[in-house]
Parts: structure tokens; sequence; C-alpha cells
């Protein structure tokens, strides 16, 4: 029950880039936008017009010293998350924090300890869990549409554009890896969401095609302790953007296609097994009207501030995340980022 009392969260958005529009964007006009923080000036003043009232900054720290900020979006280069985040958590403001959310698991241990101490909310933003197909498909797994879950299939991929290989996400100090740290961790967080925890995991990344020292491409197969398997794939060479995940149960099948703009309508498609098998019953929905998630992802913060409850998916469930990107990038012979906080 959320208290008589509450006050809604005022916010700072930290990052001002893409996401950091999107997130602004994705918080309307209610909770209030007190600043807008970028190191390039101009970015955190353009961002700031679009909330009367909101003061530009270039550090966060002033941000953070002011107690009418309550909670922090922070939405900058994977190597500055976990740094910012744990100054924020110390300074009491409830975090949004983007994904991976650090550039390991031990980053989010200790940010975790400092969440702790502080009783403030720390969530990841694993947007994709709130796209409405992703929304439909757990309504359906929760209603027992699907029966016992089997396995679970996915893809994603991106197309590259030229210099893609020279820009922050192939600098493993800035990014922490490549392809598998970027929209691997999605489909990983998708993965534990409808399956559970992987207690085996197996696969390896590898670049076969960008001149850069992180990963391209990565295969998964992640085995949860029932036997249950996620296999999946993530590339920077799909060349033409692709989401694709199908969740395969005794009793029915669903098919997820398309994340809206260039990745396609955003499509569910439910295949019902009969008694009789043979061709199944199918029902399909479409989501044309674009990607609400961002909003929706805000809105669930909001609700963990008033409730005071644990996000999900919160640094418990970016720390399994984090801690299979690991494994597979031992496996494969790269080496994971080891700074502390």
């Amino acid at each position: 029950m959320i208290p008589a009392n509450f006050e809604p969260p005022s916010f700072a958005v930290i990052g001002c880039g893409l996401i950091g529009r999107k997130r602004v964007l994705a918080l309307g006009p209610n909770p209030r936008l007190l600043y807008t923080c970028d190191l390039n000036a101009a970015r955190a003043t353009d961002l700031a017009r679009l909330a009367p009232g909101c003061t530009p900054v270039t550090d966060y720290h002033a941000a953070l010293a002011d107690p009418r900020v309550t909670a922090v979006i922070i939405s900058t280069v994977n190597a500055s998350l976990a740094p910012i985040a744990l100054a924020a958590v110390r300074a009491g403001k409830h975090v949004l924090a983007e994904k991976p959310g650090a550039l390991n698991a031990t980053q989010l241990h200790t940010l975790r300890a400092a969440a702790r101490q502080a009783d403030v909310r720390v969530r990841l933003g694993y947007n994709h869990r709130f796209h409405p197909a992703l929304q439909k498909a757990r309504a359906l797994l929760d209603a027992g549409t699907l029966g016992p879950l089997m396995f679970l299939r996915a893809r994603y991929g991106h197309g590259g554009r030229r210099g893609y290989d020279r820009e922050w996400r192939a600098d493993p100090a800035l990014s922490g890896g490549g392809e598998l740290i970027d929209q691997g961790v999605h489909l990983i967080d998708l993965a534990g969401w409808f399956l559970g925890d992987f207690p085996t995991v197996d696969g390896h990344a590898t670049t076969l095609f960008w001149d850069m020292p992180v990963d391209d491409n990565a295969f998964l197969s992640l085995r949860t302790a029932a036997g249950q398997t996620a296999w999946l794939h993530v590339s920077c060479t799909e060349w033409k953007n692709l989401f694709s995940l199908e969740l395969y149960g005794r009793d029915a099948k669903i098919a997820i296609d398309g994340l809206g703009g260039s990745y396609g309508v955003e499509r569910l498609t439910l295949y019902q097994m009969l008694p009789a098998m043979g061709p199944p019953d199918i029902t399909s929905w479409e989501y044309p009207r674009g990607d609400e998630s961002w909003a929706l992802e805000t809105r669930a913060f909001v609700d963990d501030i008033q409730l005071g409850r644990e996000p999900a998916p919160g640094l418990a469930e970016g720390i399994r995340t984090l801690e299979i990107v690991e494994s597979i990038y031992r496996k494969s012979g790269y080496a994971v980022n080891a700074a502390t906080l």
C-alpha cells in the first residue's frame, strides 16, 4: 500500500545522449526533473529545455548534493554506471541505472551492499521486459497457456555502421566487452525472467568481422536445474536489425518478432497444440503504436520507491546476468574488466 503522505520523487538524469533523452521523455510532466547532467554542457542544456525549471550541469555531484533530488537516472557509458550509482546511493538517492549496471558483477555486489545500508532502491534498465509482446508472453505463461516450459530460443542483432569498431562500445575499458555485454544481457535477462536461474552455462564469444578487441558475436546455451535450456545468439554482424524470441511449452509455443522501429513491427504469435496434434491453433497480436517500455519501466521504478519494494530486475538479477557474461568471456579467452569501486 502506498503511504498517504508519499511525495513523488524528483529526478536528476545523468547522461544526456540518446538513452538519456528517451529517459527524460519517459518521465513525462510528472514526476519533476530538476537536473540534467552531461560532460557535454550543450547536451545537458538542450535536454533541460524539455522540462521547465530543470537546471543543466556538467558535474553530477551538484545534482546529488541537492536534497530535493530523491531519485537519479543514470544513462552513461558502462564504465561510469556503477561509480555514479554508488555515489548516488551513498547520498541517499534511489537509482535507475541502464543495463548492464556495471562493468562486472563485483561492482554490482558493492553497490548492493551500499544500497542495503542506505535503504534505497536500485533498478537496472532492462526495458525489454516492458515491451508489450514480452508483457503478453508473461501473462500467457502465468495463465498456464503454454503448460510446463521446455526451452527458449532467442536471437538479437543489429547491423553495423561505418566506424562502429571505433566507438566506445568497442573499447573494453569503457564497455566491459562487446556484443554480449551490450545486447546479450537483454536476452540473458529475458531468459531468466521466463525460465529462472541457470546453474549450467556454456557457449562462446568471438570476433568475426569488426576490427576491435571485443566480441561481435556470442552463442550461449544456458540450462536450469530442471534441464530447461535457453539457446541465445547475439550479433552485431546481423546487417539488418533483428529480434526474435521463442518460448516452447508442452502445450503451446510463443514466437515474438520485432521491437518496433528498425526491428520491424512488434508481433506475438501463439501456437496452441490440439489434442489430436497436427496443425496448431494460431493467434497473433501486433503492437504498432510505438515503444512505451521506457515509460512503463519508469512507472515501475516510482512504484518501487513508493512501495519500498525490491526492484525486479534489480541488483540480484544484474549480478547473475553479469556472472554469466563473465563466464562466457573467460571460456572464450577475453579478459574480464576487473575494475572495482
